[in-house]
């Protein structure tokens, strides 16, 4: 066992979400609220990129604390009615990882109930731990909490611990808690989200078989 953790974010690194369900329901959820407007699923990457969903929603549409409320309110229904597939091969590292006595935690934006359910429809084993959108903005991602809680909580240091995701507020997170990064790229080729990847981080896989690899799985 390479890492005693491995600390996997959830959409488009272990379940394949932004191109089925999450862009789908942001252009639905535009075409309700601002018709007329669009954005495409090349944009809904780089903004969740950088500088994040949050940022991309008060600085491209306009929305204030209320009109956010209301487009989570709307993603927490759309969600509820679709379950992303885990990406194959991504069962076979995290089981591995269980039987040798490690640990799999969450770090993600979306919620821990839906996280939960992906896990159990996609027969992937119970994470021990996760930190979704549940908890306060200072404590979500790319904040340093989740990792130190993971450390604190589970008695482990930062080389005890990988970070697996594929955007930047990983890489960040990471970075501020000296824990090893490794990104992934299998849910889009946009080239500005890649370079960035490969100039800054250790390691970035284009495939599941890549990572498993470096776990020796």
């Amino acid at each position: 066992m390479k890492y005693k953790c491995l600390v996997f974010d959830h959409d488009d690194t272990v379940v394949n979400s932004t191109a089925t369900i999450h862009h789908p329901c942001f252009q639905e959820y535009l075409n309700s609220r601002y018709p007329g407007r669009t954005c495409s699923l090349e944009d809904y990457f780089k903004k969740n990129f950088a500088p994040g969903f949050v940022e991309m929603c008060r600085e491209e549409y306009g929305m204030d604390d209320a009109a956010l409320q209301d487009e989570l309110e709307y993603w927490r229904a759309y969600v509820e009615k679709h379950i992303p597939l885990a990406y194959p091969g991504i069962r076979e590292i995290m089981g591995r990882q269980k039987e040798e006595g490690g640990l799999i935690c969450v770090v993600s934006h979306s919620l821990e109930h839906n996280i939960r359910r992906d896990y159990k429809a996609n027969s992937l084993p119970e994470p021990d731990a996760v930190y979704g959108w549940d908890y306060p903005p200072e404590q979500r991602k790319p904040a340093p909490f989740p990792l130190e809680d993971i450390m604190e909580r589970f008695g482990l240091s930062a080389g005890d611990l990988l970070m697996i995701d594929d955007l930047k507020p990983g890489y960040d997170m990471a970075l501020s808690c000296g824990v090893d990064f490794a990104a992934v790229g299998w849910a889009n080729d946009i080239k500005s989200i890649e370079d960035f990847m490969r100039a800054n981080c250790r390691w970035y896989f284009k495939s599941v078989p890549e990572l498993a690899e470096l776990l020796d799985v």
